[in-house]
C-alpha cells in the first residue's frame, strides 16, 4: 500500500490522475482540495498531519465525504521525499493488520499494539483494518 506524499501545492497539478491515497505534508486550503480532486478523480484517501487536520473546515469534511474521500489523520514518520515520492506500508504489515481484524481484535487494541512498532497512525491502521472486512 502506497501513499503519495505531496509537499507543496505546486505538486498537485503534476500528480498522476490514478492516485488513490495521498498524504498532504502542507496546510491545504479549500482550493487545494478542489484542485486535488480535479487532478486525481480516483482519489479515495487523504491523510493530513494532526495539526493540519484540526484546521480543516467542517464544510470541506462534508464535501470530501460526499465525494467518497476519506480524510485520515496521521504522519509519515521517517519518510524522505527526496528518495521516494511514496510512503509505503509494507505488505507484511498490511497482512498483519488484516489478520488481526479478521481475528476479531478491536481496532483500538490493534492500534495500541501496532502503532509504535510499525510507525503508522491510528486512522491509517483503522482504514486498513476496515478495508479487510
Amino acid at each position: 500500500m502506497k501513499l503519495r506524499v505531496v509537499s507543496s501545492r505546486n505538486e498537485i497539478d503534476v500528480l498522476d490522475k490514478n492516485e488513490r491515497m495521498i498524504h498532504l505534508a502542507f496546510r491545504p486550503s479549500n482550493v487545494d482540495f478542489l484542485n486535488l480532486i480535479q487532478s486525481c478523480p480516483r482519489l479515495r484517501v487523504v491523510q493530513l498531519p494532526r495539526s493540519y487536520h484540526k484546521t480543516l473546515s467542517h464544510a470541506m469534511h462534508v464535501f470530501l465525504d460526499m465525494q467518497g474521500i476519506r480524510v485520515l489523520q496521521g504522519d509519515v514518520w521517517g519518510h524522505r521525499k527526496d528518495l521516494d515520492a511514496y510512503f509505503t506500508v509494507n505488505d507484511r504489515t498490511v497482512k498483519e493488520i488484516r489478520s488481526m481484524a479478521e481475528g476479531g481484535l478491536a481496532i483500538e487494541e490493534m492500534a495500541d499494539q501496532l502503532k509504535e512498532r510499525v510507525r503508522l497512525g491510528y486512522d491509517l491502521i483503522e482504514y486498513i483494518a476496515r478495508a479487510a472486512s
